[in-house]
């Protein structure tokens, strides 16, 4: 697993403080993939309700807090597939 990984799931689980109501699934490119569902955060690439997918530096971005991740899908550095309401739900916990 990556670094990205590792240090991506360890700062969602801190902001999720437990489980997520739905399931979303943040493919990042060339790293790999998070998982956050009812059971939490964790590294993997099953199905979900939804898939985010961006580049590492903007996710890194997004978790650190420096970009706003609705600013990110408008400009086309966040692409969304699936259920757009539970990214908007994930987006509201991150920002």
């Amino acid at each position: 697993m990556s670094d990205v990984i590792t240090k991506a799931v360890e700062a969602l689980s801190a902001k999720l403080d437990g489980g997520f109501d739905g399931s979303v699934k943040f493919a990042i490119e060339g790293e790999g993939a998070i998982m956050v569902d009812a059971n939490g955060v964790r590294a993997g690439d099953e199905g979900a309700e939804c898939t985010m997918s961006a580049d590492a530096e903007t996710f890194e971005a997004i978790l650190d807090g420096d970009l706003n991740p609705t600013a990110a899908f408008m400009s086309g550095k966040l692409a969304v597939d699936g259920d757009m309401g539970q990214a908007m739900k994930l987006g509201a916990v991150l920002s």
